[in-house]
């Protein structure tokens, strides 16, 4: 008999850590959610799969999407960590790019991540065409190394100006340092990004150093956690590009971890959603902290080249591009100063979670208006941690903190708060659709964590979308991400040529030896790939422009012409800009190259319903739902003993275990061949 070897999922969220896990052996899939554990997340981490699996020899491989990187830099709860940098330079990463909290504001703080005792000065020089004006001074490089680690530095970053252009300095400092820093975590700048741009080079690196000890940690306990229960398989880590990485990997750069857990929603919605026909969705994920938005075209998620976590903390490192805004299902309603209602950015979180949960906080949340409006069924709370929610306790904390003081019976305060958090949802989604040019009635929306089928009517009204897809297990979707998802490393190296000055097939013979190095990566990871991609970018601009354009060359295995690169910079600009500079020189200012090891694809065809049911078959009768100013009587179904094509008109609730789907008067729904919900305005 062939034993089960499990590929296991696992997204840890603010309020809950979801598992998704795949038996290769049967095909079979199940899912779990289990709250999450404050302190140390690793122990939820593993009671998740427990619930699951009873024997972790079983599991042959973990892929995890962790939010412990971004938490860290949210909170700033990182490491105490030093830079030692050219001297004269200290002062990089508090001048930032002389921006503003407030854009048009005159006043606002900002305190970097390394007060300015940590930051110390080396004598050293390299100019930005790579001369070394002043070699580096080892014996100071150790002196100031071992000052910062008395004064109880526990990681450090070695920043030099000008390493793109040359970091035989910066590598001799690194040694050095090394060589009397009591662990591991010394971060080198050009190791982490090779790129022109002194302060976006200097925030990544710092802020990964000022990670290394706390991921490191997390990621300890876990393998050890692990272990003990006699997992041996391997653990992947999901970066912020939407691809995975080995554990060690992670450890070394995790700053490449900042929004690891949101981009494996993305990367998991991506393939719901070519799977089942959508080609253009705008991902939705609603959890218990957070609303993330994401658009995907013609099945591409976007890539931003870098992200600010929050001001003044640049990470300039390949990701997903995800707008996120406080409005999660634990988020605080509240009047402010004005009298005027606010909901988030605070969250109730997990513990104590919303007042239903009874857990010591009275005030109400986006949960509690769920609640008392119907839409949420208080016998069935999702997640394991209570048996039953406590209405009387949301209705209190509505009454008290937000019915009363605006003169409105409890049921109009509720929807206020969902029409409120509504209206955040659909600004976020027309920051990334309408203001990149996107015409919303041309996408789906893709509703998942616990929260987002519940919003997702309202949204297809408020913004025009076309439909919405709700995949077939929403609440967790991100941790079937992280079972999809390819390996991916990104590579980057600053050019600063024009482009007559570049001998292109030595340009080209450059980028498939470090190609080549990157593949290698891919190869000690120990893992399967279906086959391996290589991806080839140069930015490029016309001399005295400041920004780049992004210009797709293909990987150069049989060469590279200068005539080449020309051609796809007209293509790439014309597709941006609608004409060219005619007679003005071009620069290449860095080349990028992403290799990618394409793990074996989940047919999704796996979360098609088997002995599935028609509707009225599955209807568990009616419940009352507070709607647009007025109480409707709702069907409520049991959401996965559904058969394809059953067909569901609103208002009614879908139940099931990770998440509840609320399904508005005037739109219809039907389930599709993989599981799937679509939702579309009624005829």
């Amino acid at each position: 008999m062939t034993r089960p070897a499990y590929v296991i999922g696992v997204d840890v969220g603010g309020t809950f850590t979801d598992v998704f896990i795949l038996d290769e052996a049967s095909g079979q899939v199940s899912t779990a959610k289990v709250p999450s554990t404050r302190g140390d997340q690793s122990k939820g981490f593993v009671e998740g799969i427990a619930s699951r699996v009873e024997n972790f020899a079983d599991i042959s491989t973990v892929v995890h999407g962790t939010t412990v990187g971004t938490n860290a830099l949210l909170e700033r709860k990182g490491a105490r960590t030093g830079i030692i940098t050219t001297d004269g330079f200290r002062d990089v990463l508090e001048m930032r790019r002389r921006d503003r909290p407030t854009t048009w504001g005159l006043k606002g703080a900002f305190t970097p991540v390394v007060e300015r005792p940590d930051r110390v000065e080396v004598s050293e020089r390299v100019l930005a065409d790579g001369t070394v004006a002043e070699p580096v001074d080892v014996a100071e490089v150790k002196a100031q190394a071992e000052a910062l680690a008395k004064s109880g530095c526990e990681a450090v970053c070695v920043f030099f100006i000008n390493g793109y252009a040359n970091n035989d300095n910066e590598k001799r400092a690194v040694e050095a340092v090394r060589s009397v820093w009591p662990n591991a975590y010394v971060t080198a700048a050009t190791e982490i990004l090779p790129e022109i741009r002194e302060f976006e080079r200097l925030s990544t690196a710092t802020l990964n150093a000022y990670l290394q000890p706390v991921v490191s940690s997390y990621l300890d306990k876990l393998e050890k956690g692990l272990e003990a229960r006699g997992f041996g398989g391997d653990i992947l880590i999901v970066q912020s590009n939407g691809g995975v990485m080995s554990i060690d990997m992670a450890k070394s750069y995790p700053v490449r971890t900042a929004l690891s857990g949101p981009a494996a929603g993305v990367i998991a919605a991506t393939a719901i959603a070519k799977a089942a026909g959508f080609d253009n969705i705008i991902t939705c994920d609603m959890g218990g902290t957070s609303f993330d938005v994401s658009l995907v075209a013609d099945n591409e998620a976007a890539l931003a080249a870098q992200t600010a976590i929050d001001f003044g903390m640049v990470v300039r490192t390949p990701m997903i591009e995800i707008t996120t805004i406080g409005a999660g299902g634990g988020s605080i309603a509240s009047l402010d100063a004005s009298g005027l209602l606010q909901v988030g950015p605070e969250s109730a979180g997990s513990d104590p979670g919303p007042a239903c949960y009874g857990l010591g906080n009275e005030r109400p949340t986006v949960t509690d208006a769920n609640v008392v409006l119907g839409r949420i069924n208080p016998d069935r709370p999702i997640g394991g941690k209570l048996a039953r929610l406590d209405i009387d306790a949301s209705r209190q904390a509505i009454d008290t903190h937000l019915a009363k003081p605006l003169g409105l019976s409890i049921e109009q305060a509720a929807e206020a708060i969902l029409k409120l958090a509504n209206a955040k949802m659909a600004g976020a989604i027309r920051l990334v659709s309408i203001e990149k040019g996107h015409d919303p009635a041309k996408f789906s929306a893709m509703p998942f964590g616990g929260g987002g089928a519940l919003h997702t009517g309202a949204l297809i009204k408020e913004v025009g979308l076309a439909s919405a897809l709700v995949p077939r297990f929403p609440g967790v979707t991100s941790a079937l991400g992280c079972v999809v998802a390819d390996m991916r490393h990104d590579r980057v190296q600053t050019v600063n040529r024009l482009l007559d000055q570049v001998d292109a097939a030595e340009l080209g013979a450059e980028m498939i030896r470090v190609g080549d190095e990157t593949e290698a990566l891919l190869e000690n990871a120990g893992v399967a790939f279906a086959r391996v991609d290589r991806v080839a970018e140069l930015d490029m601009l016309y001399l005295g422009q400041t920004h780049t354009v992004n210009v797709a060359i293909g990987f150069p295995e049989t060469g590279l012409t200068t005539q080449d690169i020309r051609d796809a910079f007209e293509t790439a600009y014309r597709e941006s800009y609608g004409r060219l500079l005619e007679g003005i020189p071009m620069r290449i200012m860095n080349y990028r190259i992403a290799v990618i090891g394409r793990r074996p694809k989940l047919d999704m065809a796996v979360f098609a319903p088997v002995d599935g049911k028609p509707a009225e078959d599955c209807r568990m009768g009616t419940r009352r739902v507070f709607a647009e100013g007025e109480w409707h009587e709702a069907a409520v179904y049991e959401r996965l003993q559904l058969a394809v094509g059953a067909n569901i008109v609103g208002p009614a609730l879908l139940e099931q275990a990770d998440t509840t789907i609320f399904v508005d008067p005037g739109l219809d729904a039907v389930v599709d061949g993989f599981g799937n919900l679509v939702i579309t305005p009624g005829a």
